[in-house]
């Protein structure tokens, strides 16, 4: 009696289940397919910045860019390099961008002439002898190998890159790496370090300054991600 109920229950189980295939229909998906619609839908840094690098990004510093001696001859420190993150922020919001993490970031353009080289380490800097500009904070400019992992200037100073862009916050740090990277090679990839001393550079980057938790800013020296440089004699 038992297995015959059973039986029972299996035949109305699988008429239930034509029933319901005949009414609403099923499509089998290859397992391959499958992977392949997740692989098309991962998100592709490369690809991003070539589609906004010379479309967007570019034409952001050309026609937004400040110049950074008048950033700076705006920017009061003291005789230890510190500023007040009050000050800097009506400062900033004249010039430059506020993030969600309190970073102040800054589109900036400039000319001088290189002073100092330290490319002791990959995080190579150049020192510049700011035109327009006599102040105490130190301009430097990133030619080295790499760039910080957490420099995130060019793309916070553009304004048209928002995290709400992004599926998550991983993706959002990807086109930050991969702008450095651009930066890296169609910037500095052509660069010889051993020639710059004495050189005049004329230059548009972005930097920032960093505020989160502060209310004294140390400003001896800001470091500028280069978007673009040309080098005289």
């Amino acid at each position: 009696m038992k297995q015959k109920t059973i039986k029972i229950i299996v035949a109305i189980s699988a008429l239930l289940f034509l029933l319901l295939v005949g009414r609403y229909g099923f499509t089998v998906v290859k397992i391959e397919d499958v992977e392949k619609a997740a692989q098309s839908e991962v998100f592709d840094p490369i690809a991003y910045v070539d589609g906004i690098w010379d479309a967007k990004l570019m034409p952001a510093f050309d026609e937004n860019a400040i110049d950074l001696s008048k950033v700076l001859s705006e920017i009061q420190v003291d005789s230890n390099g510190a500023t007040s993150k009050e000050d800097l922020i009506n400062i900033t919001n004249e010039y430059g961008l506020i993030t969600v993490g309190e970073a102040h970031v800054y589109m900036v353009k400039g000319s001088g002439k290189i002073v100092s080289v330290n490319t002791d380490t990959s995080l190579g800097t150049i020192e510049v002898t700011l035109d327009g500009y006599d102040g105490l904070i130190k301009v430097l400019i990133y030619v080295g190998t790499r760039i910080p992992s957490d420099e995130t200037s060019v793309r916070d100073a553009v304004g048209f890159i928002s995290f709400g862009d992004f599926k998550e916050q991983t993706e959002y740090g990807k086109v930050s790496s991969e702008i450095n990277k651009r930066v890296l090679s169609e910037v500095l990839g052509g660069v010889d370090t051993n020639t710059l001393m004495g050189k005049t550079i004329t230059f548009k980057g972005a930097f920032n300054i960093r505020t989160f938790n502060l209310i004294q800013i140390d400003l001896k020296e800001i470091k500028i991600v280069p978007v673009e440089i040309e080098l005289g004699d």
